[in-house]
């Protein structure tokens, strides 16, 4: 299977500490992954390298079927690829409606005359509705977010996110704070988006993951450790004894 996005050999030190160590990475573009690892294992800094926010000091990120250089790109230039990045505390505007902050988050020209003489055509809305109706918001369009619960703001994101219609998504922790039954839509959400792009999760919750029934990379000291199901890598003896055994 093709990859959307390669990532070989990267290393990144910090002030002496080796967060990430010739670490490489691939997924395809339609796929699903989750991402585990023990605190300080390298999973938010793998994804500051994705995005362009660290630069890594050897090693490449090669992204899309053009083979672009993300080490050669700003943050920007990688959102607009089609990167998007979800982080574990939700960013919505909490004085706009659900309808607002997607309308706002559409992938739009983004030049600064173009955007003061933009207008939501029809066309807009038909894509605002559908948007909420897939993140489970369809019936909240016309409320504040700031009134939404943890769950629907998380939700909310993910639609925001999905409106700039992004190849590959990396969401971080996305059942944290949830209720039960929001943690089962977002189950169901995050594999029917995997069915046309690639999504990896960094997540702490085994029980989450397994739900996901996905394929599992396990990070250790910057580099992956293990690789496959969740069966598979949680039988490890490696992943049981800097991980699964603690606690």
């Amino acid at each position: 299977m093709s990859s959307i996005l390669e990532v070989s050999g990267i290393s990144v030190t910090f002030d002496g500490f080796r967060a990430i160590n010739n670490l490489s990475f691939s997924i395809g573009p339609a796929e699903l992954r989750a991402i585990i690892g023990p605190n300080g294992a390298g999973k938010s800094t793998f994804m500051d390298i994705v995005t362009g926010k660290t630069r890594p000091d050897q090693g490449s990120v090669v992204f899309g079927e053009r083979s672009l250089n993300c080490l050669r790109m700003s943050e920007a230039q990688i959102a607009r690829a089609g990167i998007g990045r979800k982080f574990q505390r939700p960013t919505v505007f909490e004085d706009q409606t659900v309808t607002e902050n997607l309308t706002l988050a559409l992938k739009a020209p983004r030049g600064p005359l173009r955007v003061l003489g933009w207008k939501k055509k029809p066309v807009d809305q038909s894509r605002i509705e559908a948007l909420a109706a897939q993140v489970g918001l369809g019936d909240q369009l016309a409320r504040k977010s700031g009134e939404l619960s943890h769950g629907q703001k998380q939700w909310l994101e993910i639609g925001m996110l999905l409106a700039q219609e992004p190849r590959v998504l990396l969401v971080d922790e996305p059942a944290a704070g949830m209720t039960l039954a929001e943690r089962e839509q977002t189950t169901a959400m995050l594999v029917e988006m995997a069915k046309t792009r690639a999504v990896v999760v960094v997540e702490h919750d085994m029980e989450f993951i397994r739900r996901l029934n996905c394929k599992v990379t396990v990070l250790h000291e910057g580099a992956v450790l293990a690789e496959g199901s969740l069966d598979h890598v949680t039988r490890n003896p490696a992943v049981i004894d800097v991980y699964l055994g603690r606690g």
